[in-house]
C-alpha cells in the first residue's frame, strides 16, 4: 500500500500534511507519535471514513480515496478500533460470523427459507469462524455473550472478527490500550502469529513503545500531522527528532 502526498483538513485545521509512506506486503508497519499527531487519521483515510483533500492511497490497483468504506473487506482490508466495536448482546461465535458477512452471497428468500445450498455455505463460514476461535484460543468463550467478557477478551474477539474477513492488510488502532501486562503479551503473540502464519500485513498504531519496537518491521513517526521519521526500530529509537517530539526539548 502506498500513501502519496495525503493532506487532510477539518475546516481550517490541517490534520495530515503531505504524508507519504509505503507498507510492504506482509510486513508490520508501526505508526507512533504524541497524542493528536494524526495517527488514527491515517487509518480512517485508509478505510475510507475520511476523505483527504489531496493525495492518493493506492492498494492492489485501487485508489482508496475514491472507494466507498464498505468495499474495504472485498479488496482485503480489515480493521480494529480503539474503542471496542462489537455487538455486545451476541456471542463470540456470532460476532465472528458477522465478519464473514461480505462472503455470504445468498439472497433474502434463500436465507428466509434456509435452502439446503445456503445451509451448506453457512456451515463452511462457521468452520472458518471455528478455526479462528481455535487460533486465538477462544474456544472456551465461543458461546459467551460478548458483553459479559473481560475487556481483554473483548479486544481479542474484535481481532478475531477482523481476521474472519480474511484480510491481506489489517489495520490495528491501539489494540492493546487498556490491557494489563499479561493481556498485552498474549495479543502481541497473536499479532505475530497472524503475520507469520497467515502472511497478513499490518499497520499498527500503539502507545506501548516496547511492543512497537519488538514486533514492527518498520516504524513511521508523526508529529502534528507531519512525518518526522521512518525506519527500522533501532533507527527510530536513536532519532533525535523523535526524542524531541516525545520529550519536548
Amino acid at each position: 500500500m502506498q500513501f502519496e502526498g495525503v493532506d487532510l483538513f477539518f475546516g481550517s485545521v490541517q490534520a495530515l500534511v503531505s504524508v507519504g509512506f509505503e507498507v510492504k506486503e506482509g510486513e508490520i508497519f508501526g505508526i507512533i507519535g504524541p497524542n493528536g499527531a494524526g495517527k488514527t487519521c491515517i487509518l480512517n483515510c485508509t478505510s475510507g471514513y475520511y476523505r483527504p483533500r489531496d493525495g492518493s492511497i493506492l492498494y492492489q490497483g485501487h485508489d482508496l480515496t475514491k472507494m466507498p468504506t464498505h468495499h474495504g473487506p472485498a479488496i482485503g482490508i480489515a480493521r480494529t478500533f480503539q474503542n471496542i466495536e462489537l455487538f455486545k448482546g451476541l456471542t463470540t461465535i456470532q460476532n465472528l460470523m458477522l465478519g464473514r458477512h461480505h462472503f455470504m452471497k445468498g439472497n433474502l428468500p434463500a436465507q428466509a427459507i434456509y435452502l439446503k445450498w445456503y445451509r451448506r455455505k453457512e456451515l463452511e463460514h462457521r468452520g472458518v469462524a471455528e478455526d479462528i476461535l481455535d487460533f486465538l484460543e477462544m474456544t472456551e468463550i465461543r458461546n459467551k455473550v460478548v458483553g459479559t467478557l473481560a475487556y481483554g477478551l473483548q479486544k481479542r474477539v474484535q481481532l478475531g472478527q477482523a481476521l474472519a474477513m480474511e484480510p491481506r492488510l489489517l489495520l490495528l488502532d491501539e489494540p492493546m490500550a487498556g490491557m494489563n501486562l499479561e493481556e498485552r503479551e498474549d495479543l502481541a503473540r497473536f499479532i505475530l502469529d497472524i503475520n507469520e502464519e497467515k502472511n497478513v500485513g499490518m499497520i499498527l498504531i500503539e502507545h506501548d513503545m516496547e511492543v512497537v519496537m519488538d514486533i514492527c518491521d518498520r516504524i513511521m513517526v508523526l508529529n502534528f500531522g507531519t512525518k518526522i521519521a521512518e525506519g527500522i526500530p533501532e533507527e527510530i529509537r536513536q532519532n533525535p527528532d523523535v526524542v524531541r517530539a516525545y520529550l519536548g526539548d
